[in-house]
């Protein structure tokens, strides 16, 4: 691990609880050991320049002239539990002070960080120590895994030396708010990510740029591993690449308990020959909202979004420009995802240029699935295998080189419901069902438009293979070229020729 020179002034006094002295447990999870953690600690915040908020000092700055909590004798402790609140350290702009405060507030069991505004915090190498990861957590969940889908079990194991960070791993309660600053990976420097959060770590995230991070496995910039915990607010996340063959999470890979709102995902990769997620890889739980993805790419699938063996709730998210094997702008593959208030825009896939759904639940209301392209299946969607209710949502303008322009759906429950499907084009040599292309399942349309789409092979509006597909009354098929439905392999009542 590195070390730090004191500074020429004298660190102020500060004493530690006694709770803290006698339990060890906290430093334990740092290179140094107990003694060596605390006195790093210290060393830490005697750095010149690295100054700590009382929290009195911080409650007049946010909160008026309210008085700090009650301490106990020592004067570490609040003296009624559950009101203490840790001072804020304000951090240089300096890499090694941000390690260093970081270092702190893992021995102190938590803190709160405020970064210097608009600084760039350049990292040459990854932060080495020795990692306590439980492991109890984590083997058990490994276990689940194997026995749901054997073939993990085959799969190499991870190499601990590639599981790096270019900060300390997060083990408490820590709070960074970036105040508009930078934290990025040299350009020549080895590849690490920036943040990992252990079991039990909570990592609040906000107003920072997290660029060019690099990780031989998950998570390009942040994993939040299993029984962990993160709030990411107002972060940027870019330039960021996961190297792992079958994982991925480019920007970001959330196995734990993850909310990301207001933030921005551009650029990043998950660059493994089968990788997932481009900018944000999911397989915990997962709240999105109001956020941005343009230009991330996955060689797997989930050019923006992969939600794999997890539950996302996504709300007002743009997906624009991004690109995968599967789910060009998002992806739900063996998960639940629910998505509202949405655009898909200029998405690019082999299949699903708009969203990809397998074996899974992608529920999607007032989308808008618009200029998205498919080089095999479905311009808009593909839902295969899975169930698809789509709300008062508008697929418009994708294109397919194969099957289903708007929509294609292979032994999956696909439900259109208050929604317009037009001016989809299947332009193939083979081309069918400019609208929708159902191959076996079912489909149900109430109260939607299927209108101005085309193929090169007749129907252009629906085709139904080995399907059962039902239109109410209160929906229309018209105007689309060559047929509405003609030539479908099932008959369609209510479509008009």
């Amino acid at each position: 691990m590195s070390t730090y020179r004191e500074g020429d002034r004298a660190a102020r006094p500060r004493r530690r609880s006694r709770w803290f002295l006698a339990s060890g447990l906290l430093a334990g999870s740092l290179v140094v050991g107990a003694a060596g953690a605390a006195a790093a600690a210290d060393r830490a915040l005697a750095l010149p320049g690295l100054a700590r908020l009382t929290p009195a000092a911080d409650d007049d700055r946010r909160d008026g002239d309210r008085p700090a909590p009650p301490q106990d004798q020592d004067g570490a402790r609040p003296a009624t539990p559950g009101t203490g609140k840790r001072g804020v350290v304000s951090v240089p702009c300096d890499a090694a002070k941000l390690v260093a405060a970081l270092v702190a507030a893992n021995a102190e069991g938590g803190g709160e960080l405020r970064l210097a505004p608009k600084c760039r915090y350049t990292l040459t190498e990854a932060f080495h120590e020795t990692d306590q990861y439980d492991g109890g957590i984590r083997d058990a969940r490994e276990a689940a895994d194997a026995a749901e889908t054997p073939g993990d079990a085959d799969a190499p194991p991870h190499n601990p030396a590639d599981d790096t960070a270019g900060l300390p791993v997060i083990y408490q309660a820590i709070t960074i708010d970036g105040a508009g600053a930078t934290i990025a990976r040299d350009a020549q420097a080895a590849p690490f990510r920036f943040f990992t959060v252990r079991d039990g770590g909570e990592l609040t995230l906000r107003d920072v740029e997290l660029h060019n991070g690099r990780s031989a496995i998950e998570g390009g910039s942040v994993h939040v591993v299993h029984g962990a915990t993160a709030v990411v607010e107002r972060v940027t996340v870019s330039q960021s690449t996961s190297l792992s063959p079958e994982g991925g999470g480019g920007g970001i890979f959330n196995d734990g308990n993850m909310v990301v709102t207001d933030s921005t995902f551009v650029g990043n990769s998950a660059s493994g020959a089968a990788g997932k997620g481009g900018g944000l890889l999911n397989g915990g739980v997962l709240t999105l909202k109001r956020s941005e993805f343009h230009r991330n790419s996955a060689n797997g699938y989930g050019g923006g979004l992969g939600n794999y063996r997890g539950a996302a709730d996504v709300e007002s998210v743009s997906f624009t420009q991004n690109s995968a094997a599967q789910g060009g702008g998002l992806a739900s593959f063996s998960a639940r995802t629910k998505v509202s208030d949405t655009e898909l825009l200029n998405n690019t896939a082999q299949v699903g240029g708009g969203a990809a759904n397998s074996d899974a639940v992608l529920v999607m209301r007032t989308m808008t699935i618009r200029g998205n392209t498919s080089t095999v299946n479905g311009g808009g969607i593909s839902t295969v295998k899975g169930l698809t209710p789509l709300d008062d949502s508008v697929v418009e303008g994708n294109t397919t080189h194969g099957l289903g322009a708007g929509i294609y759906a292979e032994k999956a429950n696909l439900l259109v419901r208050g929604s317009d499907v037009t001016r989809n084009e299947a332009v193939g040599a083979a081309s069918q069902g400019g609208g929708i292309y159902a191959s076996a399942g079912s489909v149900a349309i109430y109260t939607s438009k299927v209108t101005h789409n085309a193929s090169t092979v007749k129907p252009g509006g629906i085709f139904g293979m080995h399907a059962q597909v039902k239109i109410d009354d209160e929906s229309v098929v018209v105007e689309n070229e060559p047929t509405n439905c003609e030539g479908s392999q099932v008959p369609i009542a209510h479509c008009f020729r």
